[in-house]
């Protein structure tokens, strides 16, 4: 029997709507200031944040094989059928921004629009549904009420 831990999975989830609703305001409101160019760093360092969050959830949960990267975190988990090809190729760039956001912020342009940030509010949106169809599939279908 496995152990997945729903309830950390789930408020990680539950903070999407807030990210991809950050990331629409600033792409359709996009006007090069510092405030926007802040919001879109802090949303997209929380999307990594979610998605590795999440897939390092499902790894330990579901006992798949360890993770030595963030990159690894995301084919594991693409690859254990938690989400779709498109997410997959998305998500691995979005992970390899994770060092410019983190480590090197000083240098991060933040007076342009990144492109993440207009394609990433439509993955995002469908990552939570795919989890949660995955959690059901592997679960069983228990797993709805307590989403």
């Amino acid at each position: 029997m496995y152990y997945v831990n729903i309830d950390q999975i789930n408020l990680r989830l539950n903070s999407v709507p807030e990210i991809t609703a950050a990331l629409r305001e600033v792409s359709s409101n996009w006007d090069g200031s510092l405030l926007y160019g802040m919001v879109q760093e802090r949303a997209l360092h929380l999307a990594i944040e979610t998605v590795t969050d999440i897939g390092s959830y499902l790894i330990d949960g579901f006992i798949l094989r360890d993770a030595s990267s963030y990159e690894d975190i995301v084919e594991i988990v693409h690859e254990a059928g938690a989400f779709d090809e498109e997410s997959y190729r998305l998500f691995m760039k979005l992970v390899s921004l994770r060092k410019p956001l983190v480590q090197d912020y000083y240098a991060w342009d933040r007076t342009s629009l990144h492109e993440m940030t207009v394609q990433l509010p439509a993955v995002l949106d469908r990552f939570g549904e795919q989890v949660r169809a995955y959690l059901e599939l592997e679960l069983g279908p228990f797993q709805k009420a307590r989403s």
